[in-house]
């Protein structure tokens, strides 16, 4: 996700943590959720968010970011690009 993904960690810390941050990085996951660290103001804040259904495999972590990631687009009113 950090590596290949790192303007949708920022899309998800907007979205869901605060609208003004500015970098993102996600820390750890679960089978409940994941976490995030995103900057704002110089400060590192983490966010925690639940899937919407626990994983227990590793291609689901894919399905759950993917379901994150349009939920930021459309709480920001960004078109998501095709997945």
């Amino acid at each position: 996700m950090n590596d290949d993904h790192p303007e949708d960690s920022l899309l998800i810390a907007q979205a869901f943590g605060h609208t003004d941050a500015t970098a993102s990085v996600m820390t750890t996951l679960d089978e409940n959720g994941g976490t995030w660290v995103y900057t704002l103001d110089g400060s590192e804040i983490p966010l925690t968010l639940l899937w919407t259904n626990p994983i227990s495999e590793r291609p689901e972590i894919r399905r759950e970011i993917v379901v994150l990631y349009d939920a930021a687009c459309e709480r920001l009113g960004i078109t998501p690009r095709p997945h």
